[in-house]
């Protein structure tokens, strides 16, 4: 189980591997990230262009002149942003659960909203509402999502012990890891506690 929002170092370990494919700037890779998520998540100024400055400070980036483009900031990475970038693709590595609890969790609440007789949220200005067809719509995509990048879809009769037991996974539901540490974000994915007291950035 999860104490909060995206797992800690997303933000920092996407923009190393932009970075990697060409230098960009802030606004660019703030763009790209969102259209890696499909449209559902961008997130804030105050995370990406903090993050950016740290890579310069500690050496992993450089800022980079473009005659045709003056007055913005390119960072490039730097030879040792390039060892970072290996460190970080370990790291994450490991975060797969935690990305799965966040999209089930987020889904269990988007449930709970539309079916819990304890919540009562009043419509929404535009079409979007707390509904069994829109979950629908929501379970749909995942599948659509899943059989372009994966192949057809196939039902997994597994509970979750059943499915984690099968795969030999240590972390099955249950076994919390009470020194598991992420930093908060706000449902819309923005974070704001990037540049707080704990270092600055997530870098």
């Amino acid at each position: 189980m999860r104490k909060s929002g995206p797992p800690r170092g997303l933000i920092s370990y996407i923009v190393l591997e932009l970075l990697e494919e060409k230098p960009r700037y802030g606004y660019e890779i703030l763009k790209e990230i969102t259209d890696i998520s499909g449209g559902h998540w961008e997130p804030s100024y105050g995370s990406v262009y903090p993050i950016l400055y740290k890579f310069e400070e500690e050496g992993y980036a450089e800022r980079i002149e473009r005659e045709d483009e003056p007055d913005r900031k390119y960072f490039a990475l730097t030879d040792e942003g390039h060892g970072h970038l290996a460190e970080k693709r370990s790291e994450v590595g490991g975060k797969a659960r935690d990305f799965a609890d966040v999209i089930l969790g987020f889904y269990h609440m988007y449930v709970a909203f539309a079916t819990d007789d304890r919540f009562h949220v009043d419509p929404s200005d535009d079409d979007w509402c707390f509904d069994g067809e829109y979950s629908g719509w929501i379970a749909e995509q995942v599948i659509r999502h899943h059989e372009r990048d994966f192949g057809e879809f196939e039902r997994v009769p597994d509970t979750p012990e059943e499915f984690h037991a099968r795969r030999g996974d240590a972390d099955a539901p249950g076994n919390e890891d009470e020194d598991d540490r992420t930093e908060d974000d706000g449902v819309d994915g923005t974070r704001a506690e990037e540049t707080a007291a704990d270092g600055g950035t997530d870098a």
